[in-house]
């Protein structure tokens, strides 16, 4: 006989539960395993007096330890920082939807972020708490995100990316360079080694990653605005490939040089990096997709 199905918890501020198997142990309350378990959360005294803190069935979890269960939590920081930007919706159908996405805004829960993500934004406006990014753009990066509707369409998009079968046009500014242009290059990236973990790294090798580079027009005070087109999508491509030229993109905060995040974080300033265009044939309908952040492309949120 089958399972009944597991009653489905409801999203709070666009945030999905999180769950915990409790085994077998000396813990006497439930608290005290959750504070072990997961010691980065210092209050679990305080949510499960509030009834933040679950069974299977959405009930609040007694303050007696008890094993062989799973209990379910909602990710609340106290001292997330507000992202003062707000995302646009500009398509949306029953299989995806596609956002525009300002600068500053992670896409889904990390770090410092959990509720000031596009994610959980985007699930708390629509209410759909399946709603899953088929791709990511880093938190400085603005433009154009890509969700799943329905969870048994994500493989199929997901596949999209892994097997390179996905248009994507960027735009950036950073300092003018010579030609010739437009040009394809190719460069091997790693993960670093030691302690700038965060920044990708240049390394002799068979290439894997590609981008088709043009300037598009010659800015003032020695700046132009370039369109990228990536063929891979190693991390921080565009970035590291750019700086690489000689060329960081203005507002770049990892590359050349690695500056220390901020906290509370600053919002002035930012990477002037956008995903202007998207495109493929899509897994599920066999439709030819194109979405554009519209005539509003140039930078700066």
């Amino acid at each position: 006989m089958a399972r009944p199905a597991k009653p489905a918890l409801p999203l709070r501020d666009g945030v999905a539960a999180s769950a915990v198997f409790c085994p077998p142990g000396p813990w006497a309350t439930t608290a005290a395993f959750l504070a072990e378990r997961l010691p980065r959360v210092d209050d679990w005294a305080e949510r499960l007096a509030r009834g933040d803190v679950v069974d299977d069935g959405g009930q609040p979890v007694a303050a007696a330890y008890q094993p062989n269960r799973r209990v379910y939590y909602w990710r609340y920081l106290a001292d997330e920082p507000v992202v003062p930007f707000e995302a646009r919706v500009v398509f949306q159908d029953e299989h995806l939807l596609v956002a525009d996405k300002p600068h500053f805004l992670p896409v889904t829960p990390s770090g410092l972020y959990a509720r000031q993500t596009l994610m959980a934004r985007l699930r708390h406006a629509t209410g759909l708490a399946d709603l899953i990014p088929i791709h990511r753009l880093d938190r400085e990066t603005a433009g154009l995100v890509v969700f799943a509707v329905r969870p048994q369409d994500r493989d199929a998009y997901h596949r999209l990316f892994r097997e390179r079968t996905v248009d994507k046009v960027y735009e950036a500014v950073a300092p003018a360079g010579e030609g010739p242009w437009p040009r394809v290059v190719r460069h091997r990236l790693a993960e670093p080694d030691g302690d700038d973990f965060m920044q990708m790294q240049v390394v002799p090798g068979e290439p894997n990653a590609e981008t088709r580079i043009d300037l598009v027009e010659r800015l003032a005070d020695g700046l132009a605005r370039y369109e990228l087109r990536p063929h891979t999508g190693q991390r921080h491509q565009l970035r590291v490939q750019m700086n690489a030229l000689g060329l960081p993109i203005v507002g770049d905060r990892i590359y050349p040089v690695l500056q220390l995040h901020e906290n509370p974080p600053r919002f002035d300033a930012p990477l002037q990096l956008v995903a202007r265009e998207i495109a493929f044939t899509d897994p599920v309908t066999g439709q030819r997709r194109y979405f554009s952040r519209g005539a509003a492309t140039m930078l700066f949120r």
